[in-house]
């Protein structure tokens, strides 16, 4: 079908109004389609994690935030039965700055005052629970990163001045230097020799929310190492970080037991003492059994 314009219409440009199929109601609709719903599910993940602003506002939070240290936060989460996940050194504190709650509809996270070591993941998603058996709802959850940026302190703060980073050859190795300002030029740096040490992006890589990644640790990269970050001002170093070699064979720990006496009296206390030795940075559950133990149903 072709025609004149009409009067009042402007001409058309070189290839504008080409004539579609007949069948365009199938054909251009279908990714469209497809990416409505992928942009859809990816918005149910995050759907019940919001910010409270000022006035009673709420905004939806994406996958990184900024905030100034010194500001206040609140955020909730959807949902009757709510987890959180935080940085773990707000609970190994009892940091009084932090409440949690849980309400009828939704869960409630506020941090007051906020200082650099409060950056890193905030998290939380519902609980479907079957008497007292609970598990995660994968389909409603949030998750942000929160910067708190401050000048005067471009790395995370931690509790020491030394740390031990161990590299085993069969999975990556962090040296975990985050920073408070995501656009911080960050550099790898190691003692002796001093040199800094490239950052080729395929085996030691760098993330802001994680620090400088080895993706394959070898014994040439075991020694002192530290980070170095620039943001509009003086460079600012991190603390040291240890890296030790390790290889470990494979197969489960061992254990060894052992008592303070192999004989005492009845009301004698004794201490029973058991071992492990295994891969280093790895979570190991004792469960004891001994004579006259109370069996739990």
């Amino acid at each position: 079908v072709s025609g004149q314009p009409g009067k009042n219409k402007r001409p058309k440009e070189l290839g504008e109004n080409k004539l579609k199929p007949v069948n365009k109601k199938v054909k251009p609709k279908t990714p469209k389609m497809k990416e409505r719903e992928s942009a859809d599910s990816s918005l149910k993940s995050q759907s019940i994690l919001t910010q409270v602003m000022d006035k009673g506002r709420f905004q939806k939070l994406a996958a990184t935030l900024s905030l100034s240290a010194g500001q206040s936060i609140e955020l909730r989460c959807k949902g009757s039965n709510v987890t959180w996940n935080y940085p773990s050194y707000l609970d190994t504190f009892k940091d009084s700055r932090l409440s949690i709650k849980q309400l009828d509809r939704y869960g409630q996270l506020i941090l007051a005052n906020s200082t650099a070591a409060d950056t890193g993941e905030y998290s939380c998603w519902l609980q479907l629970c079957n008497g007292n058996k609970c598990r995660k709802d994968e389909t409603k959850t949030g998750s942000t990163y929160i910067f708190f940026t401050d000048k005067e302190e471009l790395f995370v703060p931690t509790p020491s001045y030394f740390e031990i980073v161990y590299l085993n050859p069969d999975k990556p190795a962090v040296i975990p230097c985050r920073v408070t300002t995501p656009s911080a030029k960050v550099t790898l740096h190691r003692e002796f020799p001093a040199e800094e040490i490239e950052t080729d992006g395929t085996d030691i890589v760098y993330d802001v929310k994680k620090g400088f990644v080895y993706q394959h640790p070898t014994s040439d990269h075991k020694g002192i190492v530290y980070c170095k970050a620039e943001s509009q001002g003086a460079p600012q170093i991190s603390i040291k970080y240890h890296l030790l070699y390790v290889e470990v064979p494979k197969g489960p720990p061992s254990t060894t037991i052992a008592a303070s006496s192999k004989r005492a009296e009845v009301s004698d206390s004794i201490h029973v003492i058991c071992t492990v030795l295994g891969e280093p940075d790895v979570d190991v559950n004792f469960r004891w059994q001994y004579p006259g133990q109370e069996v739990r149903k």
